[in-house]
């Protein structure tokens, strides 16, 4: 069933992104008077922001300005080329948000900072996981779920307790199931075309498209949920929770196939300005939904850019990376 989208919450959407925009353009302009060196075009004034020239695409992410070229080289390595995300160019990029901040603290030393914060619900954040550039990843692939392409969460830090972190930005949503948007366009309509319940469908013998392919999210989920798979579900509980989902199988599913409630964490990122995120919001009706299904609740939890940042200022860190957040995305 589609969602009935209020015209009070558009024009959050609207005024939000519109902020942004704005921030974005005047960042512009004071860091980059020579605009054609380094974007696609001028001032815009049809609501896009700012989009970088693809070689010069590594300048949206956030550099101290006396950086070594060793520390610029360790910051940028964080995310290859080929895993940089289809609009990293623009400076509306979750990713490249996430590698000013996530890859700043992980490259200068200081990502323990952040088990000292708690999250939204009052857990520790980070619980016992050890925070430190060697045991950190962006873009690590989990490639034991049976996936045609392998999950690749945005920040990962790996040990005895495993932590997978979720960052979003302007997104609408969480990220929901491709499963239900294929079109007849899509070479695999046919085969993998889903309404958006757990059910059999198109002559399927499973009653997931994905479980049909040899993905093996169904085989773990009534371990770690209270959904099971064995029956019809209307809506499948998995369509526009999709992305947390398969993070906490990432972190819960060990190679071999054994699953753990204890073994860690998915902690998601959001800002806190976004209407996807308040009351009413896709994104943040979401995470409730994962949350209350779980096991154990506690292996989701969340906390935004905002709590994050305002605790480096506390500390004192990085000053010259809280400044240029405030000026570039008014965080």
């Amino acid at each position: 069933m589609p969602l009935t989208v209020e015209p009070e919450s558009m024009q959050a959407v609207t005024d939000y992104k519109a902020d942004l925009n704005q921030r974005y353009w005047e960042y512009q302009k004071s860091q980059f008077g020579d605009w054609q060196r380094f974007f696609e075009r001028p001032y815009a004034q049809d609501g896009r922001p700012p989009v970088f020239l693809e070689r010069e695409v590594w300048r949206n992410v956030i550099i101290n300005p006396a950086a070594s070229q060793r520390e610029i080289s360790r910051l940028l390595a964080l995310v290859p080329e080929p895993d940089r995300h289809k609009w990293f160019r623009s400076m509306n990029s979750s990713q490249a948000l996430a590698q000013s901040i996530l890859g700043n603290l992980a490259i200068y030393d200081i990502l323990h900072c952040l088990t000292e914060l708690q999250d939204d619900d009052g857990q520790s954040l980070f619980g016992n996981a050890q925070m430190g550039f060697d045991n950190f990843a962006m873009e690590f692939k989990v490639g034991h779920l049976g996936e045609p392409r392998p999950t690749s969460l945005d920040a990962y830090v790996f040990g005895s307790y495993r932590v997978a972190i979720e960052c979003k930005f302007t997104e609408a949503d969480v990220g929901t199931c491709s499963r239900p948007r294929l079109t007849p366009r899509d070479t695999n309509y046919e085969s993998e075309h889903c309404d958006g319940t757990y059910s059999k469908q198109r002559g399927r013998r499973e009653r997931c498209p994905l479980t049909e392919i040899g993905v093996l999210y169904w085989r773990y989920v009534p371990h770690l949920f209270r959904w099971q798979s064995d029956s019809d579900l209307s809506p499948c509980p998995l369509n526009r929770n999709y992305q947390l989902v398969r993070n906490i199988l990432a972190v819960s599913i060990n190679a071999d196939g054994t699953v753990s409630l204890e073994g860690g964490h998915v902690v998601l990122m959001y800002d806190e300005r976004n209407p996807a995120f308040q009351e009413g919001g896709d994104g943040l009706a979401a995470y409730r939904e994962t949350r209350a299904a779980l096991r154990q609740p506690t292996m989701l939890r969340r906390c935004s850019w905002q709590r994050i940042i305002q605790h480096l200022r506390h500390k004192g860190f990085l000053s010259w990376l809280t400044e240029h957040l405030t000026f570039k995305y008014g965080l």
